[in-house]
């Protein structure tokens, strides 16, 4: 059994969804900040925190570059192509979820001082992170709007 295979179930997110959810997110913010500045995390958490930043009226927003993925298996080898200084006191950190552990354990070391906020968490992550929206099991292969597209489906009477 491959690494992808380990997903048995699928949560589409839609980007009216993906809005809604960075929304509440900002809103659970609110109480935990002022921040100095927010950090996307490249490039799942790209769009979250634009909307976070917008929400929270975060004018200086930075990115942590790290490449874990490759499809829908990690890579095994996390690779920091783009670090940020400092221990990230006053910072906000966000990406778009929190899956095994690997990333955010990365973003840990690097920024021990940072509120570290993502859209959807699953188990193994989950100690992890300060702030999350939506829970989902490890076994979920999360489907964000980047990742899809929208494309005609025949009815089932004519898929058989």
């Amino acid at each position: 059994m491959g690494k992808a295979d380990r997903y048995q179930k699928l949560y589409p997110v839609t980007w009216d969804q993906l809005h809604r959810d960075a929304k509440a997110l900002a809103w659970r913010l609110l109480e935990q900040g002022p921040f100095k500045g927010i950090i996307g995390v490249a490039r799942g958490g790209l769009v979250p925190a634009a909307i976070v930043a917008r929400e929270l009226n975060i004018r200086l927003v930075d990115t942590l570059c790290i490449c874990t993925y490759q499809g829908r298996e990690q890579t095994g080898g996390e690779e920091v192509l783009k670090a940020i200084e400092g221990d990230g006191d006053g910072w906000l950190v966000v990406d778009d979820l929190v899956d095994t552990g690997n990333t955010a354990t990365i973003i840990r070391n690097m920024l021990p001082k940072a509120h570290f906020a993502t859209l959807y968490s699953k188990p193994a992550g989950k100690p992890l992170v300060d702030t999350f929206i939506t829970e989902v099991s490890q076994d979920t292969w999360i489907l964000f709007p980047w990742d899809s597209e929208v494309q005609y489906t025949a009815p089932l009477v004519e898929q058989n």
